[in-house]
């Protein structure tokens, strides 16, 4: 009976030291979501100077992620996708031409839905949007189109192609 016990709490403490970890890490990459969200909404108000020290941000935010707690096939996963978003975060902050920023934002988009598929650590609904005319999607926190690709000239072009539900 002792050793029942025994096995059972220390399942319970293994348990809870891996979902701390792993919520530790959630947290972090909710973090990063929010700060390629801030990107993307400077991007979408035209803002390339906002939008170059929020790519430092969020390039920041990535290196601060713990993903050693993340499983083995996640964790590749991520590492692969955080060295396109630090790449092209680099690329967008390096340029203070607008259609090279929208550029370097489709790079960094692109791994941000990989990860965001990949990990599923996201606490609120994002939705996967698309434009037509620039051939590439984003991630947004609100249902409304705010296109980063083209800003003001079609800040409501595009759609929803996916609603990724909240963790």
């Amino acid at each position: 009976m002792k050793k029942i016990l025994g096995l059972v709490a220390f399942m319970t403490i293994a348990t809870t030291a891996f979902t701390y970890a792993q919520s530790k890490t959630d947290v972090a990459l909710n973090q990063v979501l929010t700060a390629y969200y801030d990107v993307k909404n400077a991007l979408a108000a035209d803002k390339k100077d906002v939008a170059i020290e929020k790519a430092k941000v969020l390039s920041a935010k990535v290196n601060a992620v713990n993903h050693k707690d993340l499983p083995a096939e996640q964790h590749k996963i991520f590492m692969e996708q955080a060295a396109v978003i630090k790449s092209k975060s680099a690329q967008l902050a390096g340029s203070n031409d607008i259609k090279t920023q929208r550029k370097a934002f489709e790079g960094i988009s692109y791994a941000m839905i990989k990860t965001l598929k990949s990990l599923k650590f996201n606490s609120q609904t994002v939705y996967v949007q698309h434009c037509p005319m620039a051939k590439a999607s984003w991630l947004n926190e609100k249902e409304n189109i705010e296109n980063p690709y083209y800003g003001s000239m079609m800040f409501d072009c595009g759609d929803v192609s996916e609603t990724i539900k909240s963790k």
